[in-house]
């Protein structure tokens, strides 16, 4: 207004447009300095054909290693949002194979992995973590009838092939047998067969569509 008189029309329409410019700057403005939406975890399943599941022992002084033929990954991952990240591992425990049948059939029996009455293991990480090296699946491992928390350090990348995306999965973690009843009678004594038991793991994932 000037010398008293209401503006005219035209003023306020000027005026209307340039207060809606600041405030569509202003918008713009806060957006640039917002942080961009986490995203979504893409789900992936196991490449069984090419990934492995080992464990090494020592048994009587001399180093063993044995596998598990069968067993499955379900995975949720983003390296952007690992609040959304999963891991879920099922593994048949009569599939392992340590290249001697007699030591299979003995590891087979109720005294140690007790494939009848306890046929899997699981592996279950409703979190994950960023590290240094890579990254932390924090869940609970069951072997048998016990269950205990188990941290797994792993290395995570994600590649294009034929058109597909996948990703590669590898780490190892220890875990002592008879924090999960494995040795049972005898097979307590650590003198022929350690406690520890390295698992390894080389994992080829499939993002699913």
């Amino acid at each position: 207004m000037s010398g008293g008189r209401l503006a005219t029309p035209a003023v306020l329409l000027s005026t209307l447009a340039a207060l809606a410019a600041l405030a569509v700057l202003a918008a713009l403005a806060w957006g640039a300095d917002a942080p961009a939406a986490a995203g979504a975890a893409a789900h992936y399943g196991l490449d069984a054909a090419k990934s492995r599941l080992q464990f090494d022992f020592t048994q009587a002084g001399a180093k063993n290693r044995g596998a598990f033929r069968r067993f499955t990954v379900a995975m949720d991952f983003s390296p952007d949002n690992l609040a959304a990240s999963r891991l879920q591992v099922s593994i048949e425990m009569n599939s392992f194979d340590t290249g001697d049948q007699e030591r299979d059939d003995t590891l087979r029996s109720d005294d140690l992995f007790a494939v009848k009455k306890f046929p899997q293991a699981r592996f279950s990480a409703a979190q994950i973590v960023r590290t240094q090296a890579g990254y932390e699946a924090v869940g609970k491992l069951t072997i048998r009838d016990q269950t205990h928390d188990l941290r797994v350090p792993f290395t995570f990348r994600t590649a294009t092939e034929q058109g597909a995306a996948v990703g590669y999965m590898s780490g190892k973690t220890t875990i002592r047998r008879l924090d999960y009843g494995v040795g049972q009678g005898d097979w307590k004594a650590t003198d022929q067969v350690s406690n520890d038991v390295v698992v390894s793991f080389a994992l080829r994932l499939t993002a699913a569509h």
